[in-house]
């Protein structure tokens, strides 16, 4: 993960623009030692996805549909802090959009062709339920009276 900087691929040869992508950094929340409140570690990456034109159109159309509830003004970003560094945060926004955007441009998946039920096996079972009826049916002692 080390030494990956500048364009991060999202699918083929399509890869995400250092210059369309807008970096963000500030602190980060939750416990740290005594380098923590002067760092700005924290991470925001946002990544203009409706005047992009690094994607092709079917892929931004696409993305725009699918990622509609995380879009501000055609805006989609992502936050890391996960890590001490802010380079390495840096690098973890950076695939997280990279693994966003790829996720959100694929294409959608072949529809399922239902299968048939050989029509053996559809008799076997129906074989079997009426077997197994009979040997209940000869449980109740109706008839021993």
């Amino acid at each position: 993960m080390y030494g990956m900087s500048g364009p991060y691929p999202v699918r083929g040869s399509v890869s995400l623009p250092e210059a369309e992508l807008m970096w963000r950094f500030s602190r980060s929340s939750g416990p740290g030692g005594q380098h923590v409140n002067t760092s700005d570690s924290q991470v925001e990456l946002r990544f203009d996805l409706a005047r992009t034109e690094a994607l092709p159109e079917v892929w931004k159309a696409r993305a725009l549909e699918r990622l509609a509830g995380r879009l501000v003004d055609g805006v989609v970003s992502v936050r890391a802090s996960e890590h001490r560094s802010q380079w390495r945060n840096r690098e973890a926004a950076a695939v997280r959009l990279a693994a966003l955007l790829a996720e959100a441009t694929a294409p959608p998946p072949k529809p399922r062709r239902p299968t048939r039920i050989p029509r053996g096996i559809n008799e076997r079972r129906l074989r079997e339920k009426k077997q197994r009826s009979q040997t209940k049916r000869g449980r109740n002692g109706r008839d021993w009276g």
